[in-house]
């Protein structure tokens, strides 16, 4: 028997792909960037950014995911979540001070803690029953490979480019993720019907 993988299940994939290979473009020098980018940055205050990330990504997390539980608008709550993911790299690129890193890496956790459990949502819903384990692999393959690729090009291209210019081309690599996530859906109303789910009506628009 042939297996032919889910449409929407790509989609997820692929924008995943683009999101945190992007962000992979930042890790390996979003420390030094604090250090030396932005007024009162610091290695300590690099650790307090990504302490205030976990933390409240933890904390909202929870409750968010519950709430989207409940949801039936799971792609929208999604796009959201994305939305708000997408502009952190643009926070970073105006900040003057390390404050500003603290108010984008807590803007950066609310969009997460939104995106990861409406993301998680839709993929489970559209896994193939007998190919779980190889599309959750797709998934981890993808985004590690993306991430182990952008890692060593994101310190190349600081070097190159400097720090603000990789912001913005990481906040565009971000947004083609979000794009992606718009061709959902169609294919989405139509695969989730048998269970009763509703989109908004202005997703209705993508084409096939």
């Amino acid at each position: 028997m042939k297996f032919k993988i889910n449409r929407v299940i790509i989609h997820l994939i692929l924008s995943d792909i683009f999101i945190l290979s992007a962000f992979g473009l930042i890790s390996p020098i979003f420390a030094i960037f604090i250090r030396e980018g932005v007024s009162g940055g610091s290695i300590l205050a690099a650790g307090i950014a990504s302490s205030i990330f976990w933390v409240v990504k933890s904390l909202a997390q929870l409750p968010l995911s519950i709430y989207i539980d409940k949801r039936k608008e799971k792609l929208s709550l999604l796009l959201i979540g994305t939305f708000l993911i997408v502009i952190v790299p643009l926070i970073y690129a105006f900040s003057p001070h390390v404050n500003f890193i603290y108010f984008a890496q807590a803007i950066y956790a609310l969009g997460a803690a939104m995106a990861y459990p409406a993301w998680f949502s839709l993929f489970t819903l559209h896994l193939d029953k007998r190919h779980r384990g190889l599309e959750w692999s797709l998934w981890s393959t993808g985004i590690g490979l993306g991430s182990a690729a952008t890692a060593y090009f994101g310190a190349k291209l600081a070097e190159i480019i400097g720090f603000k210019i990789l912001f913005f081309v990481v906040s565009g690599v971000s947004f083609i993720g979000m794009l992606i996530l718009f061709h959902i859906g169609k294919k989405y109303l139509k695969a989730v019907e048998k269970v009763g789910y509703f989109l908004l009506p202005k997703f209705n628009n993508s084409k096939k």
